[in-house]
C-alpha cells in the first residue's frame, strides 16, 4: 500500500475509535480504558512511522515547514496521552483531556491531508510511495503489538520542556 494511503487508512480508524469512545456511557469504565488504550497504541505507532520513516523521506523543498509544524503537533498529542495515562478513566477530566487529544488529531490530519499529502505526491513517484509505505506497515505492524503508549512517556520527557 502506498504511503500516503496506508496515512489515511490509520486516520480513518482512529476517527472511529474515538467515535467509539465519545458513544461508550458514563460508568463504563472499562469499555473506556479499551478505547482509550486502542487510541493511544494507534496513534503512538503511527507518530512513530511517520517521523522515523514517512517525514525524513519526504522532507524536501516545500514539505520541510510543515514537517517540523507536524513533529511539534506530534509531541503535543504525546503530552496528552501521557497525562492520560496517569489518569483513572472516572476522573472528570479524563473526558475533557480525550475531547483536547481528538481535537489535537483532527487538526493534525486536516493538515495533513489537506496539504502536506498534495505536496508530497508532486515530489515523489508512485513507486516510491509504495517503497516506504510498505516499510511504514511492517514497522507499524511490529509496534502495534508493543503496547506503543507505553513508550509515550518517555518520548515527551525527552523532547524539551515546553517553556
Amino acid at each position: 500500500m502506498d504511503a500516503i494511503e496506508l496515512l489515511k487508512q490509520q486516520h480513518r480508524e482512529v476517527e472511529e475509535l474515538f467515535e467509539k469512545f465519545e458513544k461508550a456511557g458514563e460508568g463504563k469504565q472499562e469499555v473506556m480504558m479499551d478505547l482509550f488504550a486502542r487510541i493511544a497504541d494507534n496513534l503512538a505507532a503511527h507518530a512513530t512511522i511517520e517521523e522515523k520513516l514517512f517525514y525524513p523521506s519526504v522532507y524536501v523543498g516545500p514539505t520541510a515547514d510543515k514537517l517540523q509544524e507536524a513533529v511539534e503537533e506530534h509531541l503535543s498529542v504525546k503530552r496528552v496521552i501521557a497525562d492520560l495515562l496517569d489518569m483513572d478513566p472516572m476522573d472528570t477530566q479524563f473526558k475533557a483531556k480525550m475531547k483536547v487529544l481528538q481535537e489535537l488529531v483532527e487538526h493534525h490530519v486536516e493538515e495533513e491531508e489537506k496539504q502536506l499529502f498534495k505536496d508530497v505526491k508532486k515530489l515523489m513517484r508512485k513507486e516510491e510511495l509504495a517503497v516506504i509505505g510498505e516499510q511504514m506497515e511492517a514497522m507499524f505492524d511490529e509496534l502495534i503489538q508493543t503496547e506503543p503508549r507505553m513508550q509515550v512517556p518517555r518520548e515527551t520527557d525527552e523532547a524539551a520542556p515546553l517553556a
